[in-house]
């Protein structure tokens, strides 16, 4: 499969997630929202830019528990919960999160 970005095409595997991390950019992740009918706004891109600094530090992609405890300790309890990230990214904060944020699936994730 495979994406079209700016008149780049991008592969991506049978989910939609990059085949190669390094084709991410911002524009990669509104485009992907914009298929899925979501328009990113500060509090998406507030979780994106986390998971990205948290994939650059572990190199690893976390599950939503994980996600949920990561974002909480660093963002605040606010945030860090499964209600909040959920009205974010309602096909699951880990998997919708990770693929806009150009992040393989996370592990564990069906």
């Amino acid at each position: 499969m495979a994406i079209e970005v700016n008149g780049k095409v991008l592969e991506t595997d049978e989910e939609g997630y990059l085949n190669d991390l390094a084709d991410w950019s911002e524009e990669v992740a509104h485009s992907m929202a914009a298929k899925d009918g979501t328009e990113l706004t500060a509090a998406h891109w507030e979780v994106i830019n986390f998971l990205r600094g948290y994939y650059e530090e572990y190199q690893i992609a976390p599950a939503v528990r994980i996600l949920t405890k990561a974002v909480a300790k660093s963002l605040g309890a606010d945030k860090g919960n499964t209600q909040y990230l959920y009205s974010l990214f309602p096909e699951g904060p880990a998997k919708q999160a990770c693929r806009y944020a150009g992040l393989p699936k996370p592990t564990g994730c069906i």
